[in-house]
């Protein structure tokens, strides 16, 4: 009875120990801080915002569905590869940021959903994460062999920094903390902004929209906030901040961005509002039958880039980070058999690659088909 009651003395001991160290671990900057004060207060009129969180417009099932989503997770972490990684460095191609003409219209794609954007002389940065891994541990959703080119010292000075989401694959700590002192304005979704408060970024720099929202800093760029289909969290409260698309527009180009987003009617009523896109950057990876609301499939994300009537169409969220049990290639080959008979034009750059917006007959190979 003694040695049992040491056994369970020290069990709570270690129990207490943990419980102490997660407090600390959480408690760092990285993890963001949840919307409060005056910023809470603002989303609380949002239509979008009920019951102390943001819903869908179109809603969701689950985000896990039943016992699916256990045994998927269980499948992922205890995977023997599958082709989950690419067998070889991936193809890249640095192009020399600094040096890109600042008024021919282009866009560079980063890897998984990172933009670099010329359009109408601004330079635009998209949900940039140029660490080599997008968790909160390094040695989780590491980056594949050779993508990661580029660091915040490559980045020049940037007019606008669009953040879809607070999801670690998309708000990197340590890349938008690196480029604040040449950051000139952020756009992102309600309550986001309390990331970049805790992070030192000041509150005239931050400007947090709803869906719908127009933001227009300067004559000849707008930056449209528009619906997504997902959810939003850095840790285990979900949904207090919002999730958002964006599409830029100036009087010659319009871009469209998904950011994380399961199909839905909102395709099709975005591409009716705006009447059509030069481009369309689209999630296109991470998707399985438990994530079917949140994510597309190849062919969902066509029948997204047909409901915009774009004119081109990238298929992205993938060619970088893993986080679904899918082969890396995966969401390439499919999008690319798709496409075959659709009337947009099929992009697919390597990372770095230079996609120019004035250059329609620009032809990219099926770069994923040689390793």
């Amino acid at each position: 009875m003694n040695m049992l009651y040491k056994i369970i003395i020290l069990l709570a001991l270690l129990a207490l120990v943990l419980a102490v160290s997660g407090c600390f671990y959480f408690r760092q900057e990285k993890f963001g801080r949840l919307p409060q004060g005056a910023r809470l207060d603002r989303i609380s009129q949002s239509p979008n915002y009920h019951g102390g969180t943001f819903e869908n417009r179109e809603p969701i099932v689950s985000v896990v569905e039943g016992g699916e989503g256990l045994g998927l997770w269980l499948k992922f972490l205890l995977r023997n590869d599958d082709n989950l990684t690419p067998p070889a460095p991936m193809p890249t191609v640095k192009t020399d940021l600094k040096g890109m003409d600042p008024n021919r219209d282009a866009v560079v794609w980063l890897g998984h959903s990172s933009y670099f954007i010329r359009l109408g002389g601004r330079t635009i940065l998209i949900d940039p994460v140029l660490s080599d891994h997008a968790a909160p541990v390094s040695f989780s959703t590491r980056a594949f062999d050779g993508t990661t080119i580029y660091t915040a010292g490559d980045m020049p000075d940037i007019d606008y920094l669009l953040i879809s989401h607070d999801h670690w694959d998309h708000l990197d700590y340590d890349t938008v903390t690196a480029l604040e002192p040449r950051i000139k304005h952020v756009v992102t979704g309600l309550g986001v902004g309390e990331h970049f408060a805790r992070w030192g970024f000041p509150d005239d720099k931050v400007v947090e929209a709803d869906w719908d929202d127009d933001v227009q800093l300067e004559d000849g760029l707008t930056i449209h906030v528009l619906t997504a289909r997902h959810f939003s969290g850095r840790l285990f409260d979900r949904n207090r901040t919002l999730w958002v698309a964006f599409a830029l527009e100036t009087p010659s180009q319009r871009i469209f961005y998904s950011g994380d987003s399961g199909y839905g009617t909102h395709f099709k009523a975005i591409g009716q509002r705006f009447g059509g896109f030069n481009l369309a950057l689209l999630d296109s990876g991470q998707y399985n039958k438990a994530w079917q609301y949140v994510h597309m499939n190849p062919e969902q994300s066509v029948q997204a880039a047909q409901d915009l009537n774009a004119a081109a169409a990238l298929p992205s969220h993938a060619g970088r980070f893993n986080i679904s049990y899918h082969s890396w290639d995966d969401p390439f080959r499919r999008f690319a058999a798709a496409s075959e008979d659709k009337s947009f034009r099929l992009v697919t750059p390597e990372i770095g690659e230079t996609v120019y917006l004035d250059d329609t007959h620009q032809t990219f190979p099926h770069w994923w088909e040689t390793l």
